[in-house]
Formats: structure tokens, C-alpha cells, sequence
């Protein structure tokens, strides 16, 4: 499966969470987008482009389970969650209940807004290890009070890589009338996903990680009863342009300027390989490799576990806690010496490795990874 990507075949590649990797026909749907724009600018963006986008959108939409009328493509998840948070009438004293596993970039989102409009984001602490979903959702929601507005939480973390609850966690949530918004960033492509079922007013999803679709390309799913309290990121031409939409909520978010959307409307095809290449059989191998690699680190380093070496828990990337000093140091030698590309992270004072096993990712590349770290620790 290797060959069928634009990898460096110099490289072991173990960091597909950060920014995915781009299968040669998506990448090859991509440019055939921008030659079209380029053929002829005027008519593809003035005209073109939104009935690409409907295309798009609704492709997309089957996948993940909604409507394609309740999303429109946003370049990244920041964006997606920046255009919430900024739309949000809350007031002084109102809390966003929020946990310690989140994303750093949409932390420092939601204490600027914090610090702006004198409202509480609180990072409720979750006990580790981890023990069951049904245990995690009944903690979380201890940290809820009569001044919780929010709840903002992911379904995959991104420094822990863990699988959170989140059906319950937005059902209880409606029950009481708290606004719920999932970051999905590492969901589509990665483990089944149902927005219906799951029920939040807000989800965001990335589709250039494990959808592999292009750099720049995410999306922003809003519940269709409160479409109407969302705000533009970037206030453009809405109802006054071109789009032939008849949905203000995508008349007005779905156009922000002048863009090259090309990455937009080649997630098609990104499922479209996806599908072909039976990719549900495939990750399951990627998965079990997770499990079976954390296992077998477990032989040769006492690890304090973030979570049970379970499907519950762990999708195709797990964070292992790393017991040095300097992690850049140690990346930087995993890199140049060994030609592992991984991330490490410092979550909660502490440093985590975090491998991700993609379908081009096989048992040799664990190996080496576990040989590195042997040697190097």
C-alpha cells in the first residue's frame, strides 16, 4: 500500500495523526481541480465551483452521517471551532466544561474568548488510567453545574490519543440544554462515524488526516436548529453573491474570498480510494498492530498506561509515556539516526511518544520503532 503514496520511502513514517499522508489518485484529483479553475477563473468560481462543492459536500455528508446541507468545508478544525466560539452569546459567569486531553491551538482559543467575555473554560482533570467509557462519562459529567452552557470535548485526542464517549456525554447534554461541540479533527477515515447518532449541535472533522484527502480540508457541521446563531468566520458576500444556495447558512459561511478550494473538492475521491481499497479490512490490522506494539513495549519499559490496551480505547494511534529529559533531543535522533518520523508531546508535565499505523505502515516499522527506543532508552 506504500506505493500508493507520496512518502518518502527513506522514512518510516509514524506521524500520519499530525497532518496525514495523500494517496497518489487524490493527489492527482486535487491538481486536475486547480487546472480547472485555471482553465477558466471567472466561470469556475462565479458559477462552477458551488455546484462541485454541493457535490462535495453531499459525498461527505454520507459518510459521516448528516445532511449535506448542515456542513460546509472549512480549511482546518481551528477554523471550524474559531468560527463557534466567536459566534457564542454567552455571558460573565457562564462555564465551558471542557477536559485536559483537548488540542493546545483550541485551548488557547477558548481562554482568549475566556478572558474576552469574562466567562470559565474549566479543563476538568480525567483520572488516569482510564478505565471504562461508561466510568469516564459519569466523572465528566460531575464536572457539570447549573452555570455549564458548553461542553466542548473530543471524540479522539489529539496529545493522548484516546477514544472518548461522546454518544452520552451529547445525548445528557440535549436533556439539559447544553450547547455540545465534538472536536473530530481525528475521527473520518479513522473509526466509524455517525454524526446522527452521536447528536451534537457542533462537530468538526478534519478531512486531510486519516480520510487522506489533501492539505486543507476539514469540515464544520452545525445542528440545523441553530444554524441560524452561527456568524461567518469572514463576513463576505453572503446573500448578496453568487452562491445559488438556498440555505443562508451556507450562503454565508460557505464563500469567504477568493480561495483555491481545489483541496475541497477532491475529498471525493479521497473516499472514493477509500472505499476501493477495502480500507475497513485494512485498518483493522493497523489497529490490532497499535495494540500489539504497546504490548510489546510493555516487555522492555515500565510504562504508566493512559488506558486499557483495548478497540474501546485506541483506534490506529496510541501515546506512551516517555521518561526523558529532552524530547526534542530524542525526536530529533529518532529522526536522523533511526528516519522515524513521530511526534512527542509534553501533556500535563509529562512527555508522551505518540505512533500512529496507517494501512502503509506494517510490522517492520513497529519493530523499528521499538528497536530505536530500546537502544536510545
Amino acid at each position: 500500500m506504500i506505493e500508493k503514496f507520496l512518502l518518502s520511502p527513506k522514512v518510516t513514517f509514524l506521524n500520519h495523526g499530525s497532518y496525514g499522508a495523500c494517496p497518489k489518485p487524490v493527489f492527482e484529483k486535487y491538481h486536475y481541480w486547480q487546472r480547472e479553475l485555471e482553465r477558466q477563473p471567472v466561470q469556475f468560481m462565479a458559477e462552477d465551483v458551488y455546484t462541485y462543492l454541493k457535490i462535495a459536500r453531499d459525498n461527505l455528508a454520507e459518510f459521516v452521517g448528516c445532511d449535506g446541507s448542515d456542513l460546509f468545508f472549512v480549511p482546518n478544525p481551528t477554523t471550524g471551532v474559531t468560527t463557534i466560539i466567536n459566534g457564542l452569546e454567552l455571558r460573565p459567569g457562564d462555564e465551558v466544561l471542557s477536559t485536559n486531553h483537548e488540542y493546545g491551538a483550541l485551548i488557547r482559543g477558548w481562554e482568549s474568548h475566556s478572558r474576552k467575555r469574562g466567562i470559565k473554560f474549566i479543563q476538568r482533570k480525567i483520572p488516569i488510567p482510564c478505565t471504562t467509557h461508561e466510568e469516564f462519562t459519569d466523572y465528566f459529567w460531575k464536572g457539570v453545574s447549573e452555570k455549564t452552557e458548553v461542553i466542548f470535548i473530543s471524540q479522539i485526542t489529539s496529545p493522548t490519543a484516546l477514544i472518548f464517549p461522546i454518544q452520552d456525554i451529547c445525548h445528557r447534554a440535549r436533556e439539559k440544554g447544553i450547547l455540545t461541540i465534538v472536536d473530530g479533527a481525528h475521527v473520518p477515515g479513522h473509526i466509524p462515524l455517525e454524526i446522527s447518532e452521536l447528536d451534537p449541535d457542533v462537530y468538526v472533522g478534519a478531512c486531510h488526516k486519516w480520510l487522506c484527502a489533501p492539505k486543507g480540508s476539514s469540515f464544520l457541521y452545525v445542528r440545523k436548529s441553530i444554524q441560524d446563531k452561527i456568524s461567518p468566520l469572514i463576513t463576505s458576500w453572503g446573500v448578496e453573491g453568487t452562491d445559488p444556495s438556498n440555505s443562508t447558512f451556507l450562503l454565508e459561511n460557505q464563500w469567504q474570498g477568493t480561495r483555491d478550494m481545489s483541496a475541497f473538492l477532491a475529498v471525493s475521491k479521497a473516499i472514493e480510494f477509500q472505499q476501493d481499497n477495502n480500507w475497513s479490512d485494512l485498518t483493522k490490522k493497523s489497529r490490532w498492530l497499535v495494540r500489539e506494539t504497546r504490548s510489546r513495549l510493555d516487555d522492555y519499559f515500565e510504562l504508566n498506561h493512559l488506558c486499557p490496551n483495548t478497540e474501546e480505547w485506541l483506534g490506529q494511534m496510541a501515546s506512551i509515556e516517555i521518561k526523558t529529559r529532552d524530547p526534542l533531543k530524542l525526536k530529533n535522533i529518532l529522526l536522523k539516526e533511526f528516519s522515524i518520523e513521530v511526534p512527542i508531546f509534553n501533556w500535563n508535565g509529562k512527555f508522551f511518544l505518540r505512533y500512529s499505523f496507517q494501512v502503509y505502515n506494517n510490522q517492520k516499522d513497529a519493530d523499528l520503532l521499538i528497536y530505536a527506543l530500546r537502544e536510545m532508552l
